[in-house]
């Protein structure tokens, strides 16, 4: 058996803006296992900023795991690892290699061409720029449009909305906002109340992560149900996450395994939330189609009824091709065979 690592950054084909910036690439990383003609893989994630780990961190990991395996020990232990990306990286990869087929790593109906309903993503930017793309996304089909909000005018935001709710109500559109906790605490509340008009589904992160009590403020004063998303990172003990679930009391909670831990952490999650009355919806935190197809695998086996943030794989212009694609606002896993030669020696 054979372990090696590529870095391959993934370059956007437009940038993609949020309130933490403008986003032109997005750094990956692939561990593969060879053995005779079997091949096994698993991506590595990094968002700067947003990651816990660093670039370093993740390397270093990488280049002690390879040497680990090639000097023929057995496969490392997923939670020995403090690393959210190192420990996605590794659950994918082990499934990959215990599988009969490297990419089918759950048994579900995602496999069996059942495909996952998601939501269309729009972008902050220009009010115009955003304006083209809500109307690439309604003109596609999609029944729930996520909006990155809190960078431009929010008066101009309000006119977005204003204009999808004129034209769609809320039982032929489901809205979300995702402010990536760009509200300040003092004028969160303010703005929510003047949303709360356009029958908004959820708004994600309203303030930015680690204040636990002005969150659980919003959280039982909103008008409009919130999500955590950046708030999960870093939790990692089963008691910290019943603190969170418990002090901050949210409607929702948003899984991205690439930065919580991996499929066991995101399991563990799920229970917590159901426990306390709470659903959850899964996203991808910008992969290759590598982890793309084992995130929405994952989220196909919990038979969630909620839509699901899959719709990454179009976003760059070198990703990896894949059997992937996206038809009727649902992602999908056809015929077509993986393509590796990107990020695989020849030899």
């Amino acid at each position: 058996m054979i372990a090696g690592y590529s870095y391959h950054p993934l370059h956007f084909i437009k940038p993609g803006g949020t309130s933490r910036g403008i986003l032109h690439k997005k750094d990956s990383w692939f561990l593969y296992l060879k053995h005779d003609d079997r091949i096994a893989i698993g991506e590595c994630s990094f968002i700067e900023g947003l990651n816990p780990e660093s670039k370093e961190d993740i390397e270093q990991s990488l280049n002690l795991i390879c040497n680990f395996i090639n000097e023929g020990q057995v496969l490392p232990n997923i939670m020995d690892y403090n690393m959210p990306a190192i420990r996605m990286c590794l659950d994918t990869l082990i499934r990959s290699y215990e599988s009969a087929h490297a990419f089918k790593l759950f048994d579900c109906d995602f496999l069996k061409g059942e495909g996952i309903a998601i939501n269309g993503l729009v972008w902050m930017g220009s009010y115009d720029y955003m304006y083209q793309q809500l109307k690439e996304k309604l003109d596609t089909g999609f029944k729930c449009i996520k909006i990155k909000i809190a960078a431009i005018d929010f008066e101009e935001e309000l006119n977005l909305l204003d204009f999808l709710r004129k034209n769609f109500s809320a039982e032929d559109l489901e809205i979300r906002l995702d402010a990536n906790g760009g509200f300040e605490p003092k004028e969160a509340l303010d703005k929510i109340n003047r949303l709360e008009k356009y029958a908004i589904h959820s708004i994600e992160q309203p303030v930015s992560a680690g204040q636990w009590e002005i969150m659980n403020s919003i959280c039982n004063s909103s008008p409009i149900s919130i999500a955590l998303d950046e708030e999960l990172i870093g939790i990692k003990s089963k008691q910290e996450k019943i603190q969170l679930i418990e002090s901050i009391q949210p409607q929702y909670i948003i899984l991205k395994p690439s930065l919580i831990g991996g499929f066991q952490e995101a399991d563990e999650w799920i229970s917590q939330a159901s426990a306390a009355g709470i659903k959850w919806w899964a996203t991808s935190a910008l992969e290759s189609n590598i982890g793309l197809n084992a995130i929405a695998q994952w989220c196909s086996s919990k038979n969630s009824d909620m839509y699901q943030g899959l719709g990454t794989g179009k976003l760059f212009s070198n990703n990896i091709e894949s059997p992937l694609y996206i038809h009727n606002a649902q992602l999908y896993y056809g015929a077509s065979e993986w393509k590796l030669a990107r990020i695989l020696p020849v030899n």
